[in-house]
């Protein structure tokens, strides 16, 4: 998609899309667009049931004379909460009902609504950010019927009376959005395709973004002691990695590193603990932690973003095999913590604690946050609003939680506390990988991982299960099936409060 930005003067080919706040009149654009339509739109919204609401819309053809193909006038919803993340998803569902009716070009000339905080160039960086979010598709195995699935606007142009400061605005939101697109990429592969080893092949394309990565294999692990992450990938033909992916931004030396951990089960059958067949299915997402955080070190490099971080994900296949880890294997990890391994499908947790030890010893990070599909108790708490939120910090913590907020990443604080950690004790080890209870069990977790968190180390876990990825199109910014959640959210943590 070829995006652009122009003065409101010099744009009006393709479709014509205005906006209108709740209980506003028709002025500015909208009011430019009825007076060209000879009060189409009045008349239009006089027969409908449109009240301005997020997500109405009303739509006429042009008449003749006039440039522009058809006219779509968009409910914004109520302007005091008219900020980016409406102006995206405005954004989003103009170009996506657009693409529907077979437009390929596309003006956005949507004004913020008087009482909206929003600045002219912000809108319409923000306006261009939709329209790219909106624009992904995977379709590298279709063979029939392509033009289905295509995303028709080819063009979009973003009127907008401050130009300049919308061009100077967009270049960072564009990296973030190569991020996304390369973790919903990530997300969406087939795991006959996306094996740890191809996932670690990718990750080293970031190299050409400045980006330092080094792969692991397993032989290198063992001699570090990570027998939890290696025991999770015995089972498999398939070699597992460990990616760490640097970048160094920050002026001078810079100090200690931001540091990220993702889970990347490639493929999850729940080892010998087999899953069930519908249960096994989408398994190839399992890996969406390690997705976010390779997202995350694109988006950092691609906006040259001031700040040291690091990026550690593990990689494996989680398979049954003569080899598989079983029921009752008793595992030493890298921090020579013992485990006593009840369920070889609670997996997640083991391939974490290694990859966090590492990256701690490593590289005594600022703080480390852990990104994972970790557990299914989390969709049954938060539902697919909401990631879990787990952290020893409370100052980290609430940055998170407003860093979430402001890009539309939404996250729930969850407790953690002595009384569960007594959940997780074992008998003959130092811990267990499993309850043996349905109580509790995304906290559980989160204690599980919190023992491998050093002394006086700000920590943070977010559970994401619930928002990898979604089937359907509920959000209009998310496709269907890999969302590239936790991005954003990473990006702008860091954005707000560890670079320079």
């Amino acid at each position: 998609m070829q995006l652009s930005f122009g003065a409101p003067a010099t744009v009006g080919s393709g479709s014509w899309v205005v906006g209108l706040a709740e209980g506003a009149a028709l002025s500015g654009a909208a009011a430019k667009a009825d007076q060209a339509s000879g009060g189409a739109l009045k008349r239009a919204i006089s027969v409908s049931r449109f009240t301005a609401k997020r997500g109405q819309a009303v739509e006429v053809l042009a008449p003749a004379g006039l440039e522009a193909s058809r006219i779509v006038l968009l409910g914004l919803g109520k302007a005091a909460d008219f900020d980016g993340n409406a102006a995206e998803n405005a954004a989003a569902e103009a170009v996506g009902r657009l693409s529907k009716a077979g437009e390929t070009e596309v003006v956005l000339e949507i004004e913020a609504p008087k009482g909206s905080k929003l600045k002219p160039a912000a809108l319409a960086a923000h306006l261009a950010m939709g329209a790219k979010l909106k624009s992904y598709t995977f379709n590298h195995y279709r063979t029939k019927d392509l033009a289905d699935h295509e995303m028709k606007v080819a063009k979009v142009v973003v009127a907008t009376a401050d130009a300049s400061g919308a061009k100077k605005l967009w270049p960072a939101l564009d990296a973030v959005a190569g991020g996304m697109f390369l973790a919903r990429d990530l997300v969406n592969e087939p795991p006959n395709i996306l094996s740890p080893a191809e996932f670690a092949n990718r990750c080293r394309q970031l190299s050409k973004l400045g980006v330092k990565v080094e792969v692991l294999g397993e032989a290198q692990m063992k001699k570090l002691g990570m027998g939890a992450l290696l025991g999770v990938g015995q089972g498999s033909e398939r070699e597992s990695q460990l990616v760490v992916m640097q970048w160094n931004g920050a002026r001078g030396k810079g100090g200690a590193p931001v540091a990220f951990v993702g889970k990347g089960v490639c493929f999850d059958s729940g080892g010998l603990s087999l899953k069930t067949g519908a249960g096994m299915m989408g398994m190839k997402g399992d890996m969406g932690g390690a997705a976010a955080v390779t997202g995350a070190i694109r988006s950092l490099a691609a906006r040259k973003a001031k700040v040291n971080a690091v990026g550690v994900i593990g990689l494996v296949e989680n398979m049954p095999s003569g080899t598989a880890q079983r029921p009752d294997d008793v595992v030493t990890s890298m921090s020579g913590q013992t485990i006593e391994v009840l369920n070889t499908d609670a997996e997640g947790r083991l391939v974490l604690a290694d990859a966090l030890t590492y990256t701690q010893r490593t590289f005594k990070p600022r703080f480390v946050i852990d990104l994972a599909t970790l557990t299914g108790a989390i969709m049954v708490a938060l539902g697919a609003e909401n990631a879990g939120l787990f952290s020893n910090d409370d100052k980290l913590a609430r940055r998170i939680h407003e860093a979430g907020q402001a890009v539309d990443e939404p996250v729930w604080r969850l407790p953690l506390g002595p009384g569960y950690d007594k959940m997780i004790r074992s008998k003959i080890a130092d811990m267990k990988n499993i309850t043996g209870t349905t109580n509790a069990g995304s906290i559980a977790a989160a204690q599980f991982l919190q023992r491998f968190v050093e002394k006086d180390q700000a920590w943070a876990h977010l559970d994401i299960a619930g928002t990898a990825w979604q089937d359907g199109e509920q959000k209009a910014l998310a496709p269907s099936w890999g969302v590239g959640w936790g991005v954003r959210l990473l990006d702008r943590l860091v954005a707000e409060h560890y670079e320079g």
